[in-house]
């Protein structure tokens, strides 16, 4: 590591002075931030041209993503520096604590969900296990929207993130790539070899321009991300200017831009759709071409590529990766088809993440032709070249045919993304035991009853540098003085902590550090929201991607249950129960649940009948910033989707890792949390994946999972008890739970509302949650991200840290 103890304050000054241009006395809060991040990512730096010059010949990892929620970098590149006390020091010289000056940490647009917080998890991991490794993905201007609530309601604005300049990103020009879309496909007939080759002619020409950040491991490796921003191969129109056509002079530089100004652009409309798919090319196309350009100046001939890249591609964004290699390799690099082929499929490997068909790519063909028309006639061969392998396992079974087909023809006739990244993938994993056994029994029975060496399962994990060392400072230094540090980077060693499970010493440290986050998360609740919470209470909390399959209603269904319970009088176990998450833009019944959430809230913590008993509380624009306040504060984690559709989950594990028992179905890794934890330190409820998939069978009735309190809680909110009397505002939302109810809501409603009784029960005898929370802890070293590194390295990569 550099020695920066007696360096880091003159960086400080110096940057303030020549890189800023401001005199110290001047200098702003703000200024010392940035200049602060100067100083780090000089270090940083330092670190990743060493490692550059140390793994410039070995094999590197490739993790091409559309989304790295990378969160604010300031706070966690001093704790994996180890300089997080020098930083403390310096900038008491100026009479500024740390956290002042990491107040002013700026949240980067990158990504959106647990897809994006798993991809940076993973960068991080890489680095501190000194695996080379580059993630690839898009410099998004505007990021996903900030979400404001208003009126009750998710109002979507602009996320201006880069405004006034992002000191974590480095720009290399000279590194830009090209990127062409739509125009015509020319065959010809080679006058060297008299080979029949084909040559793509776009009629739109964009320009990647790279960004890089560096990602630094604990005490050790330095990898980086390149994020590529779109531009246009020809800014401006100067003669359409000098005509006074101003509009016209930048229209190919607005067209081109904004591929990468937004994350997930909404795909409701065939415009949103045709971005998506833009955006997808895009940064495949760029960072493919990055590594082949790499190879060359390395004077490595690209059919070596599998020897020096292995490509992983997080879910199915990035599954045109199989036709882009096949392109570049067949038609720049002139090799044959089989050549090329065996390239690609040795060196490409896939992550499903979900087992939600909306959410498996299918592009229509005619779209595909009109953006991609080279790419296409590639996939149909390469579809047609597979078939003819089914064709040999199945004969004469056209049922087969159609189910394995990479193109659909049912209906409008699309590409299947999914099955792409299949058949050009050497393993296609999952993220969780269940999820990896539904994707071979339900998702791709087909593909693994073809080929069932490619399936692989890799659980999740996080990395416990951000989400316990640098969010819950105190919980890691009662972890430090009972296991040791070096728990940080080998989390096994947390199990020495059930030795001392019966220390009340050590349970009253472990209370003591619950507090610490809770008041914090208070205070931030009350400075922002105006509401005031009881830190004595049981934080209970659902924060994640509002979607319908995550349930969110199910949990504001049970508050309204126990809303009425406190009305008539009941005893009630004080709770303060936190919700957040953003719903897609075009997301009606996500918006209406966000909606019904606030509404809920406005009612109860104006009810002088709830004071001391129930609150609740939606946190806006829910981030990884956010997240690193909620996580150390939880008492219980609600992971409540419906089972069998929930792939892994992340969250889950940050809450368990900080000490918060959970509530939860058989879903996701929720079934390896429980199998580690064990049943009695997990509440359990809801029906399995077997008897969901047993009532979508048989026929489903909502209404005959309803009771007396489940009646009286609906018709509450149908006479507009939550919306001042309006009886229209949740008739949808009342209509898709009692008549439809796609996500089973009403079939667990009563199991779960009895297990949260058990919940309170349990939470009355605090010495006992106490130690069910250090078993959590205790246990939680499964779920590390380094973990999932190095099966990811046996398993699929085949590369040796």
């Amino acid at each position: 590591m550099p020695k920066v103890k007696n360096e880091l304050l003159d960086s400080i000054s110096q940057h303030i002075f020549y890189t800023l241009g401001k005199r110290v006395d001047t200098a702003s809060t703000y200024d010392f931030y940035m200049a602060l991040c100067y100083a780090v990512r000089d270090r940083m730096m330092e670190l990743h041209l060493n490692q550059l010059n140390k793994s410039e010949n070995t094999k590197q990892v490739a993790y091409l993503s559309a989304e790295f929620l990378i969160g604010p970098q300031l706070g966690n590149n001093l704790v994996n520096l180890g300089i997080q006390e020098e930083a403390r020091q310096a900038l008491e010289k100026y009479d500024l604590t740390l956290d002042e000056v990491l107040e002013k940490s700026e949240e980067p647009g990158l990504g959106n969900g647990g897809l994006g917080r798993l991809a940076a998890c993973y960068m991080e991991s890489l680095s501190t296990l000194e695996v080379p490794a580059i993630g690839y993905g898009i410099r998004y201007k505007f990021g996903i929207f900030k979400q404001v609530i208003a009126d009750n309601q998710q109002y979507e604005v602009t996320d201006n993130w880069l405004h006034g300049g992002w000191p974590w990103e480095l720009a290399y020009p000279a590194d830009t790539r090209t990127v062409g879309f739509g125009g015509k496909v020319e065959h010809y007939t080679s006058a060297t070899d008299g080979t029949y080759k084909s040559r793509w002619v776009p009629s739109q020409i964009v320009e990647g321009v790279p960004y890089d950040v560096l990602q630094v491991g604990y005490k050790n490796g330095c990898n980086k991300l390149r994020l590529w921003r779109a531009d246009a191969k020809d800014i401006f129109d100067f003669g359409a200017f000098n005509q006074g056509d101003y509009l016209g002079s930048v229209e190919e530089s607005v067209r081109s831009e904004t591929i990468s100004k937004v994350l997930y652009p909404n795909d409701g409309t065939d415009a949103g759709r045709q971005l998506r798919l833009k955006q997808q090319f895009f940064f495949v196309s760029c960072s493919i071409q990055d590594m082949l350009v790499s190879l060359t100046k390395r004077r490595v001939p690209v059919t070596d590529f599998p020897d020096y890249y292995t490509l992983q591609l997080n879910d199915t964004h990035p599954s045109i990766a199989v036709a882009e290699l096949m392109r570049l390799l067949i038609d720049e690099h002139h090799l044959d088809w089989d050549t090329a082929w065996s390239v690609t499929s040795k060196s490409i490997a896939y992550t499903n993440h979900t087992l939600l068909p909306e959410a498996l790519e299918k592009w229509d063909v005619s779209m595909f032709e009109e953006l991609l028309p080279r790419h296409l006639e590639i996939i149909y061969e390469i579809n047609e070249r597979f078939l003819q392998v089914v064709r040999l396992k199945y004969p004469g079974d056209s049922e087969m045919l159609s189910k394995l087909s990479i193109i659909c023809e049912d209906g409008n006739k699309s590409v299947r993304m999914a099955h792409l990244a299949t058949v050009g993938s050497h393993h296609v994993n999952g993220v969780a035991v269940l999820h990896s056994e539904l994707v071979k029994s339900q998702l791709m029975p087909e593909f693994y009853d073809l080929w069932p060496h490619k399936f692989e399962n890799v659980t999740n994990g996080v990395t416990p540098r951000r989400w316990l060392k640098s969010c819950n400072q105190p919980l890691a230094e009662v972890l430090d003085n009972a296991v040791g540090p070096e728990w940080v980077t080998n989390m096994d060693i947390l199990r020495k902590l059930e030795e001392q499970q019966d220390d009340s010493n050590l349970l009253e440290q472990i209370a003591e550090t619950k507090l610490i986050g809770k008041h914090k998360l208070a205070s931030y609740i009350n400075n922002n929201l105006g509401v005031l919470v009881d830190p004595s209470s049981m934080f209970d909390v659902h924060v994640k991607r509002i979607h319908e399959y995550k349930r969110q209603h199910l949990k504001a269904l049970e508050v309204v249950i126990q809303y009425l319970r406190i009305k008539n009088g009941a005893d009630y176990v004080p709770r303060t129960v936190i919700f957040g998450g953003k719903a897609a833009p075009g997301y009606y019944m996500a918006k209406q649940i966000i909606h019904f959430i606030n509404c809920l809230a406005e009612v109860i913590n104006s009810d002088p009948d709830m004071e001391g008993k129930l609150k609740v509380v939606f946190l806006p624009n829910y981030s990884v910033k956010l997240g690193e306040l909620v996580y150390p504060a939880a008492d219980l984690s609600e992971q409540i989707s419906t089972a069998g559709k929930e792939a892994s989950g992340t969250g889950n594990m940050k809450f368990q890792m900080n000490g918060a028992l959970t509530i939860g179905t058989l879903d996701g890794a929720n079934v390896e949390i429980r199998d580690l934890v064990g049943e009695e330190n997990f509440f359990l409820f809801g029906k399995n994946e077997e008897e969901i998939g047993k009532l979508q069978s048989d026929g489903y009735y909502p209404r005959n999972f309803l009771n007396h309190e489940i009646e009286e809680a609906l018709n509450l909110i149908r006479v507009g008890h939550f919306s001042h009397g309006n009886q229209n505002i949740f008739s949808d939302l009342l209509e898709n739970i009692i008549n439809y109810d796609p996500f089973f809501v009403l079939a667990d409603l009563e199991h779960y509302v009895s297990v949260q009784d058990t919940v309170s029960a349990n939470w009355i005898d605090r010495e006992n949650w106490y130690k069910k929370s250090l078993t959590n802890i205790a246990r939680s070293g499964f779920f590390s991200s380094d973990r999932s590194i190095k099966d990811y390295c046996q398993k699929i990569w085949k590369i040796e840290r």
